[in-house]
Parts: C-alpha cells; structure tokens; sequence
C-alpha cells in the first residue's frame, strides 16, 4: 500500500496526472504498477488502477486477473470497480475513502446516482437504434465453436 501511495504522491509532483495510485500483485510478487494518466494522456479512462489492470493483463498475457490483488491509493471508482470485477481480481485493498476524493475534487457519486435512474431518465440521453439488426453479432457470437468465454 506505501507504494500505491508513494506512486500518487509522485504523481502529484511531477505534474504527471491526478493524486491516484495502484499495483497489480500476484503471489506477493508485483505485476504492474500505474499512476492516473488522464490528464498526461488526454483519456479519462486513464485512471491507476485501469492503466494497472491493462499492464498486467498484457505482462500476464491473459484478460482475467483469477489470483491477484489490488492495491489502490483511494477506494475506486465506479468504472474502476466495474474493471476490477472484469479483470476478476481477488481481492481490493484501499487507503483513500471516495469521500477524501470528493475533499479533493473527484467526486463520482452522481455516476451511481446516473445508473440507477432508469435509462430515459439519465443525463445523458440514449437512444436505442436497431435493435433486431444488432442482435445478429449475438446469435454469431452463440454458435461459434471454439470461443472464448469471459
């Protein structure tokens, strides 16, 4: 956790991105270790522990993390989260609460409040387009052999 920390810390000094920290450990070994990009790379999803995820993913040559952990500087995000339970990581370890971001400025709690809502309530509009036409790539996806299920 020192070095999730540590990595934030350093990330705030040098001008690199956002006060966020994370490493990817397996077996007591670390895999990947990142620091939030999004303003050095002009991605908001660029945050440590997605830019941790895809390192060790690629390190690992895998797209599910199944005995690993991760250490993160601050409780995640909801798209954090939601990366963390796809990359199927084991265990969350966290310093920093949501409401110490929130002190800090990154509040993301209207992003829980948003998907709660039903989907023509939300603040960004969606508008469903071709509904039969899209579930073509569906019933593909059911009939190949061989896939590859994640």
């Amino acid at each position: 956790m020192q070095r999730a920390i540590a990595l934030a810390l350093e990330n705030v000094q040098f001008d690199r991105g956002g006060p966020f920290g994370a490493l990817i450990v397996k077996n007591g070994e670390i895999i990947a270790e990142a620091a939030n990009r999004v303003t050095a790379t002009n991605d908001p999803t660029a945050h440590a522990e997605i830019v941790a995820i895809r390192e060790a993913c690629n390190k690992l040559g895998t797209f599910q993390l199944t005995g690993c952990e991760i250490y993160a500087s601050c409780e995640p995000c909801s798209m954090c989260l939601a990366a963390i339970y796809w990359a199927r990581l084991d265990r969350i370890y966290f310093a920093g609460t949501a409401a110490d971001a929130t002190q800090a400025g990154f509040d993301d709690s209207f992003i829980y409040q948003k998907i709660a809502k039903p989907r023509d309530q939300r603040k960004i509009s969606m508008l469903q387009l071709m509904h039969q036409e899209s579930r073509a790539p569906f019933r593909a996806w059911a009939q190949k052999p061989g896939k590859i299920s994640y």
